[in-house]
């Protein structure tokens, strides 16, 4: 059987979702292709995870009708408390100080699923295919033609653009053998949810460490969620703790900033590695989120760079007026937009985590240095928390609360 449209977007998880909603308005024929079956309980993207949204990445949801699914399920992160394990200095940042309502929000990557899930279904110019996978791919001059292999066998796709949203084990990038920069961090982050004694109040908390952030996030119904980053070779023995021994290494960790925590969630653990593709684009072909750069958790910044990408690749495509999605003028138009924003977010996380994993006198002091630097001075938080919160280089139109036409 074969099929055509202009858009494939392989990966329906939350970065190839959400880019198949914020281009559906440009009229664009799109289908998403995906392995896991939606509503399928072992969906790996829509999972108990929490999903810091920054700022930037609120709006940008906003403008593709998003937002207002998630809005009464999200919790404002009002406040940031920053430190190192049993070192001095402590950055509080206030979104008060920023004269802002909050620095963005905590939404579950579970519940996010189901919203996105839901518009895809509603949305008469997006098909799905799912379950199925590509088990080829030929790039041609005016359209690529996927290979999907599903239950009924094997079907062809013809589109003028292919979008590879499928993960940091991509298997379009790596069929394609596009280059990549790896780094192995040797860190596994344990994810769960709990829930404390005293209300977080729109506080999040990141302690800095040796192994890793051990971050705590605002979360509904007076929950918090968990990210606790270990060595690697001690993530099955925090994983196969019972919650009540849990817990109280986790207390032990934090300390009684929101009290007691009474009960924990069900625990996950995932590597953290940094994968970046050494190129983004290919005739007729982006690579997007994971597939295109998967970073460390330190700053919580994976997704909403993901984000950023869908924002600026939609805007690139409804500025052009010759309506061809795949040609390669757009696509390097918006790959050189992207560089700076990718470049600068990636070797902030990928510098803290080797900065804060040093074991030199010279790097913990460099660190304290940092962190006092930050806690006296006003303009240097302001600048940080403008970075972090997704405005970095050119802004695409949607992360300022503009329309993209």
């Amino acid at each position: 059987m074969s099929l055509t449209c202009d858009v494939a977007i392989v990966g329906g998880g939350l970065a190839g979702a959400s880019l198949a909603v914020a281009l559906a308005p440009l009229g664009y024929d799109i289908k998403v292709i995906e392995a896991v079956a939606y509503k399928a309980s072992e969906q790996p993207s829509y999972d108990d995870r929490t999903l810091a949204l920054s700022h930037s990445s609120c709006r940008i949801l906003s403008g593709i009708g998003l937002w207002e699914k998630l809005e009464a399920d999200a919790t404002a992160i009002r406040k940031i408390y920053i430190t190192e394990l049993a070192r001095p200095g402590r950055v509080v940042l206030d979104s008060v100080e920023m004269g802002l309502a909050a620095f963005g929000h905590v939404v579950e990557a579970r519940r996010f699923g189901a919203a996105v899930t839901q518009l895809l279904q509603e949305t008469v110019n997006i098909g799905l295919i799912s379950p199925a996978s590509v088990s080829d791919i030929t790039i041609g001059d005016t359209k690529t033609v996927l290979s999907l292999e599903s239950s009924r066998g094997t079907d062809e796709l013809e589109a003028r653009l292919v979008v590879a949203a499928d993960g940091a084990n991509s298997f379009i990038r790596r069929h394609l053998q596009i280059p990549t920069h790896s780094r192995d961090y040797g860190q596994t982050a344990v994810i769960c949810n709990i829930t404390p004694e005293k209300p977080h109040k729109g506080q999040a908390f990141e302690c800095l460490t040796n192994t890793g952030p051990f971050a705590v996030l605002p979360h509904t119904g007076n929950r918090c969620g968990l990210v606790w980053s270990v060595a690697s070779e001690k993530a099955a023995e925090i994983l196969d703790l019972d919650d009540a021994t849990f817990l109280s290494c986790v207390e032990k960790r934090f300390g009684n900033q929101l009290g007691a925590f009474t009960k924990a969630g069900k625990r996950t653990a995932y590597p953290l590695k940094l994968v970046r593709a050494k190129e983004d684009i290919r005739e007729r072909l982006v690579l997007l989120g994971n597939a295109a750069h998967a970073i460390h958790p330190i700053g919580a910044q994976g997704f909403n760079l993901a984000l950023r990408d869908a924002a600026v690749l939609a805007e690139v495509l409804a500025d052009d007026d010759q309506h061809d999605p795949g040609e390669s003028g757009l696509l390097h138009t918006y790959s050189q937009w992207r560089q700076q924003d990718q470049r600068g977010t990636i070797a902030t996380s990928d510098g803290m985590t080797r900065l804060f994993s040093h074991p030199s006198l010279l790097a913990a002091g460099l660190r304290t240095t940092g962190l006092i630097a930050h806690a006296l001075l006003p303009s240097l938080r302001r600048r940080s928390a403008i970075k972090a919160m997704g405005y970095r280089g050119r802004v695409p139109r949607l992360a300022l609360g503009e329309p993209l036409a």
